[in-house]
């Protein structure tokens, strides 16, 4: 999710690919660099943190003048977000410079390639093997589009690559892989950038690559080619957004388009997890596998929405490891005096790895001599740091308050522990974890067929739009889905909501039940026939004491349609992986919604990004 520009033309390279790195910050703050091909040399200079730093530095020891240049905003992935491995990354003789978005799953066996060949590597990131291995390619003879071709031949993963040439000031070359790249035409001027926010200033003409693509940009034009080196043609449009929309995508909030993200949030989440031979990893395990299968009791702890992503690892960490699970508010954690033990693993949950109730919850359990897994967005902050194992999300920055990639590959995180462990412990087949992970792989279309009918969705809050008050109900996993459809609520429209274990309506909720009171209820896919069947029983009630029933459930399930008065189709999946395409409908609902109501979507009242008190 970093922000990246490129610049070739008359104008001053710095100060255009400055401009564009302050329109993309949003997207990647970690650090900052820029790279101008100056006089047969590329001068640069990067720093740690925001790109205020970075123009501080400049401002005090300017670069030469140059009229090619690339700029990079991190969010960091492979290596924290410090000086060294911010970008960009030159080759080992400091002639190409390039910048990266994304992940190289094979960066390990090409950093062997590349250490074996004699070359000194000084990050930790995989984004500096590709500058060596396209810095060797552009030695052996030839130019910096065929340097970059036959690299991103071996290259395995998603990415976007942005390179200049020491020896070649008149062009600018990309590769992109499944992650973003736009280009910018103008008048004896080109741009690249991860979006069009980068450019937008000076031109409103605008070419998006296809995937496996190579572009070239000179002063005199722009030419791209496939992977495989045959001519190749982009998506040509014109961009009638004004600057504030530029940066949403040209969408009204930063959260629904963090909500349109998810699809390749979720692709991103899931982006390196498999070793050579097939056996699922993680980003940093400093637990051995013996003392994971050792591990008698898991403890999630986590606060507000990472509470119901825990809620659901819960389900799917017992099904498949057969190890007993708590899930705790991180604010409770320490003042209760738990029971903590050498063979407890506790997982911390975080978006920001900031959480100051987390983090106090995991110190109080290190003193107890506990393990301590982070799953976390943030490369670098303070909760991976002082955990001994780290699952990161790699959701990319998220702007919005009310977290939706953030939660949704939370989720995907936890399904990924949870199959770790099974797969450490021998409690699930190789074949059983194959399966899932390869349902795991489909989501981001399922995802994204969800977001296809969103308008239905927002139809429904404009009928719904006078309404204050809203119920959530759901069983099994459906629960904590139902809590977090009605935080969302709570977050974003100022409207009482709130979820339920569908069970416990006989128990006293029903009493809530009044004439055209909208109540959600997410129905268990049909392999829980149980849970289904009483599910049903469940909306019955409801819908014969007036309730207005919104039904969310899967495609062919068509018993249910007698009892509802709006249906949400769900695409089938496996009961235990329901709550990834169930909570998009209501992420929806929630911000259009909330949009209908005047309110500030992406910065609620009262509400922060990250709780750094307790």
């Amino acid at each position: 999710m970093c922000g990246i520009v490129g610049y070739v033309g008359d104008k001053q390279a710095q100060d255009v690919v400055i401009e564009g790195l302050r329109r993309l910050e949003y997207r990647g703050y970690d650090s900052a660099g820029v790279a101008l091909v100056n006089d047969g040399s590329v001068a640069w200079a990067k720093r740690a943190g925001k790109l205020a730093n970075l123009e501080k530095v400049l401002a005090e020891s300017p670069l030469p003048g140059s009229t090619t240049g690339i700029g990079h905003t991190r969010w960091a992935t492979h290596g924290a977000p410090n000086d060294t491995n911010a970008h960009p990354h030159l080759g080992n003789h400091g002639r190409v410079a390039l910048v990266h978005n994304g992940i190289i799953e094979n960066f390990a066996e090409l950093r062997s390639e590349v250490e074996a060949a004699g070359d000194e590597l000084r990050s930790e990131t995989d984004t500096e093997i590709a500058a060596h291995l396209i810095e060797t390619a552009l030695a052996a003879g030839g130019t910096l589009t065929g340097a970059m071709q036959q690299v991103c031949s071996r290259l395995e993963g998603a990415f976007t690559l942005v390179a200049v040439d020491a020896e070649d000031p008149s062009r600018v070359v990309a590769a992109r892989r499944n992650s973003p790249l736009v280009v910018g035409i103008g008048e004896g001027e080109n741009f690249i950038g991860s979006d069009v926010a980068a450019f937008i200033e000076h031109t409103r003409e605008a070419l998006e690559l296809g995937q496996d693509q190579i572009v070239t940009i000179t002063r005199e034009g722009v030419e791209v080619i496939g992977f495989d080196g045959r001519p190749a043609e982009g998506t040509r449009y014109h961009v009638d957004w004004d600057l504030s929309a530029a940066e949403k995508d040209g969408f009204d909030w930063f959260m629904r388009k963090e909500i349109f993200e998810q699809p390749r949030a979720i692709a991103d989440a899931l982006l390196g997890r498999h070793d050579a031979e097939g056996r699922l990893q993680l980003d940093e395990v400093r637990i051995s596998d013996d003392e994971l299968r050792e591990v008698d009791k898991i403890i999630i702890i986590a606060c507000g929405t990472a509470f119901y992503a825990g809620l659901v690892a819960k389900y799917a960490i017992e099904h498949w490891t057969r190890v007993p699970c708590e899930v705790e508010l991180a604010h409770e954690f320490r003042y209760r005096d738990p029971i903590l033990t050498r063979s407890t693993l506790v997982v911390a949950i975080s978006q920001s790895g900031e959480t100051a109730d987390t983090l106090m919850a995991i110190r109080h359990a290190r003193q107890q001599r506990s393990k301590v897994l982070a799953i976390c967005n943030t490369n670098g902050s303070t909760i991976p740091r002082e955990s001994d194992a780290v699952i990161y999300t790699h959701a990319g920055p998220e702007i919005g308050v009310a977290s939706t990639k953030g939660f949704i590959t939370q989720m995907i995180a936890a399904y990924l522990l949870g199959l770790y462990l099974a797969q450490v412990r021998g409690t699930s087949y190789a074949d059983e974890i194959a399966r899932v992970v390869g349902e795991l792989r489909d989501m981001p279309g399922h995802v994204q067929r969800i977001l296809d009918g969103a308008d239905d969705l927002y139809a429904l809050a404009a009928e719904l739009e006078g309404a204050r008050s809203v119920l959530f109900l759901g069983r099994h996993v459906g629960f904590p889905i139902a809590l977090e459809g009605a935080l969302k609520l709570k977050e974003l429209a100022y409207l009482h909501a709130e979820g339920f274990a569908a069970g416990e309506l006989k128990h006293g909720p029903i009493a809530l039940i009044e004439p055209g009171l909208p109540v959600f209820c997410v129905v268990p896919p049909r392999g829980r026939d149980q849970l289904h069947d009483k599910m049903v029983s469940a909306i019955q009630e409801i819908r014969a004491r007036g309730a207005r029933t919104i039904v969310m459930v899967e495609d062919d399930d068509h018993g249910i349609e007698e009892f509802a008065d709006t249906i949400i189709r769900l695409p089938r999946v496996s009961t235990l992986l329901q709550p990834v395409p169930a909570v998009v409908p209501l992420q929806l609902f929630a911000c259009e919604l909330a949009t209908r109501l005047g309110h500030d979507v992406d910065q609620p009242r009262n509400l922060a990004k990250s709780v750094t008190v307790e």
